[in-house]
């Protein structure tokens, strides 16, 4: 058996969502409507979704039933597990019982279930890319804060090996990672290596020196000083050029391919230098919109890439969740074309 996380793990604001805070007001309406008319059938409410995915937000979805919906203690759920692969139409989870007790749920579980889905696979897709190699999680600074908490848990389930902020890692007690942004060395006059030094004296020994080497868009150069400043102490440098500018040491190769941005050609010319001048024990991590796809073409190159840090394009695309009444009294009752699809893999929520 798959185990769940508890529903008292979550940080849920459970009065406002109870209040209807966050529902639609048609889930409202209808709640009042079946309350004041003393209408109170068992009803199945089934939840699917229409694409190939990582399904992740089950658990927090039924955090929110358990916590938020009235007499949760009669509801009866049957569900998947986070990190299980789901195919389209597939039932992934079914709630049964009184609909005025958690009609004003439905817009928030199957908002979770949405977005948690979408991270999830789109990480899973990033980290099949990268052959074993690890993928990072840097893509908070492009959503709402307080999205980082299950954006992190989605992350986790979806295979990354590390992540940002202590909100995104904190469902699975994951610590911060992070290297060096281009402000600290701005603050030190444009002085990558000044920079990198002050983070070397000030920061716990413990975390990694990643040095942050395209400031003065000549990565071979800065990578070979911060080097040879730090020696072994160096863990990796990062590689971040703007997609609109040609790194120094690729203009001399410019001519059959895209020379803008961190371009497989510079991140070869780094490996070169690196190696040449003994440094052979530097990782090279590369970000600045990465995807999967740009992932599998550099693997598919062997581009020497040691990690990749991907942001924003974690957010991309929709996953979206419907739920639908099919079933009331023990009997068949559904829209059209939303007939009761029962799974075998569903498991009983206790």
């Amino acid at each position: 058996m798959k185990k769940r996380l508890a529903p008292d793990v979550f940080r849920i604001p459970i009065d406002e969502i109870k209040s209807g805070f966050y529902s639609d007001s048609y889930f409202l309406r209808t709640q009042e409507i079946l309350t004041k008319d003393n209408q109170h059938p068992r009803v199945l409410m089934q939840v699917f979704q229409r694409q190939h995915a990582m399904l992740c937000g089950i658990d927090e979805a039924i955090a929110i039933i358990k916590k938020c919906a009235f007499n949760p203690e009669k509801l009866t759920i049957h569900a998947l597990h986070d990190g299980d692969m789901i195919e389209p139409w597939e039932t992934v989870m079914t709630i049964e019982g009184d609909l005025a007790d958690f009609a004003h749920l439905e817009t928030v579980y199957l908002g979770v279930l949405s977005r948690q889905t979408k991270i999830a696979t789109n990480v899973h897709q990033a980290v099949k890319a990268a052959n074993g190699k690890p993928v990072l999680f840097f893509p908070s600074r492009f959503d709402h804060y307080s999205t980082q908490l299950s954006d992190g848990y989605a992350a986790h389930i979806g295979g990354i090996h590390g992540v940002s902020t202590p909100a995104n890692g904190i469902y699975w007690h994951a610590q911060a990672l992070g290297t060096i942004p281009h402000a600290l060395i701005a603050a030190y006059g444009g002085d990558t290596v000044k920079a990198t030094c002050a983070f070397d004296r000030h920061i716990d020994p413990a975390v990694h020196r990643v040095a942050l080497v395209d400031f003065n868009n000549d990565c071979v150069g800065t990578a070979l000083a911060v080097a040879r400043e730090l020696g072994e102490k160096l863990w990796a440098v990062r590689l971040d050029t703007a997609d609109n500018l040609v790194d120094q040491s690729v203009i001399p190769y410019m001519g059959t391919f895209k020379p803008t941005g961190v371009c497989p050609q510079l991140v070869f010319n780094v490996r070169k230098a690196l190696d040449e001048a003994g440094f052979g024990h530097v990782r090279i991590m590369v970000s600045g919109g990465f995807t999967a796809e740009r992932i599998a073409q550099f693997e598919a190159e062997k581009v020497p890439v040691d990690i990749y840090a991907v942001g924003s394009s974690l957010f991309n695309n929709n996953i979206n969740f419907t739920a639908d009444v099919v079933m009331v009294d023990g009997r068949p009752c559904a829209k059209v074309g939303r007939n009761y699809r029962p799974n075998p893999r569903l498991e009983l929520v206790e």
